[in-house]
């Protein structure tokens, strides 16, 4: 159970990053890379399927991590963070612009991403992997 906690917040903290890249540096991939535009990356597909990876994943590891060290902040952030995903999915360009979309997209993915990175010590700090190359380990 504890791998697979600690899995999913490095996938969620993975996803929320690629958002961000996404998000941030994939107009200069494709000035760069114009053969990058024949991929099916459009912004808002795109978006919406990495809100339907990272909503599952979140509120799964966050959840196991919330009972595991009883921090409900690092809970309501990720889930300040997703609603901030969500909201810049459904307002969209057209209500945000394409400046405030990014923006709110990228605040909401970087708040997932701390969220998880905390949750991630969190959980550590309560039991320490026992695997021979982890700090902190006994020698056998």
């Amino acid at each position: 159970m504890k791998l697979l906690q600690i899995s999913t917040d490095k996938l969620a903290i993975s996803l929320s990053m690629l958002c961000v890249l996404h998000c941030l540096a994939f107009p200069l991939i494709l000035v760069l890379l114009p053969s990058i535009a024949a991929l099916p990356l459009e912004q808002e597909s795109f978006h919406l399927w990495m809100v339907l990876a990272v909503i599952p994943t979140s509120i799964y590891a966050l959840t196991l991590g919330c009972k595991k060290h009883k921090k409900r902040s690092v809970l309501f952030g990720g889930l300040f963070g997703l609603a901030g995903l969500i909201a810049a999915l459904y307002l969209g360009e057209s209500l945000l612009g394409e400046t405030g979309e990014k923006l709110l997209t990228v605040a909401g993915a970087t708040l997932i991403a701390l969220a998880h990175y905390k949750n991630f010590q969190l959980c550590h700090q309560l039991s320490p992997c026992p695997c021979p190359d982890s700090k902190g380990s006994s020698q056998l």
